[in-house]
C-alpha cells in the first residue's frame, strides 16, 4: 500500500492520547492528522483524504459515535477504531453494529493499535 496517500485521522480531546497515538501511527509509516474534537475534524480539509479514523468515544460536544454516524451519513465509510476509558458490552455492540472495526479500552496497547490500524488500512504486515 502506498503510505504517502494514506492519512490516519485521530480525534481525541485528550492531548496526551492524541500525541501518543499519533507518534505510534507515524512510527508505523503512516501520515497522521490530529483533531481535538469531532467538529474540528468535520470542518477540516482532511475530511476527504482520511483513510482511517481513530476516535475517542466520549468527548465534549459531539461524541465519537455521533461523529462516525455523521461521516457515514455524508458518504464517508472510514474504517473506524474507537477508544474509550469506559468500554461496556452495550457500547461495543452499538459501535460494531454501526460499522466500526473495534472498540478498544484505554489504556490502549501498542500491539492493539498496530494491529487494528493494519487491519483498517489493509496492511498485511501489521495483521
Amino acid at each position: 500500500m502506498d503510505t504517502s496517500q494514506t492519512v490516519v485521522a485521530i480525534v481525541d480531546d485528550d492531548e496526551a492520547v492524541r500525541i501518543a497515538t499519533s507518534s505510534l501511527v507515524r512510527a508505523m509509516g503512516w501520515s497522521v492528522q490530529t483533531f481535538e474534537s469531532a467538529d474540528a475534524f468535520l470542518q477540516s480539509e482532511h475530511l476527504s483524504n482520511a483513510s482511517c479514523l481513530i476516535s475517542d468515544v466520549l468527548m465534549p460536544g459531539m461524541s465519537g459515535v455521533l461523529l462516525h454516524a455523521t461521516l457515514r451519513g455524508l458518504g464517508y465509510a472510514l474504517p473506524t477504531i474507537f477508544i474509550t476509558g469506559f468500554p461496556t458490552p452495550d457500547l461495543q455492540a452499538e459501535v460494531l453494529a454501526n460499522g466500526a472495526l473495534v472498540l478498544l479500552g484505554k489504556p490502549v496497547s501498542l500491539e492493539d493499535i498496530s494491529h487494528w490500524v493494519g487491519v483498517a488500512l489493509g496492511d498485511s504486515k501489521s495483521t
